[in-house]
């Protein structure tokens, strides 16, 4: 197991609850007072918080469970699926940002969701191509 691999899932797992955590906080203050960023967003289209709730909620679910797991290939793979769906999610839903005055939000976000995506690959190469070759067997004793 290699220590590089768990602290990338811990980083991770530390980045997906703060950046849920806060984008919860938006959600529900824009979906149910109409205030904050995203208030005039769902003023406008009040169903869509049920996504925005659902996807946010979801991420500190799985930040949860990363902060948890072992540095196996299932969790990187994962994670690498992750960042991709939520970073693909922000670019191609990336007029939301300008409309919420949030375009630095979105950069940062994106731009981390990319950054974790490229770790998490490259923890799932180690783990399938850098290993410790197995020792030998000593003859007379397999």
């Amino acid at each position: 197991m290699s220590l590089l691999r768990r602290y990338v899932l811990r980083a991770n797992a530390l980045f997906l609850a703060v950046a849920s955590i806060s984008a919860l906080q938006a959600d529900v203050l824009g979906a149910a007072f109409g205030l904050g960023p995203l208030g005039p967003v769902f003023a406008a289209v009040p169903h869509a918080a049920i996504g925005f709730v659902e996807a946010h909620g979801l991420a500190l679910i799985i930040g949860v469970l990363l902060w948890r797991a072992a540095p196996a290939p299932a969790w990187h793979a994962t994670a690498v699926s992750v960042h991709t769906l939520l970073g693909g999610a922000n670019l191609a839903f990336w007029p939301l940002f300008g409309a919420a005055g949030m375009v630095g939000v979105g950069v940062v976000t994106t731009v981390l969701h990319g950054l974790f995506a490229l770790l998490q690959a490259y923890a799932l190469y180690e783990a399938f191509y850098l290993r410790a070759p197995a020792p030998p067997v000593a003859a007379g004793c397999a």
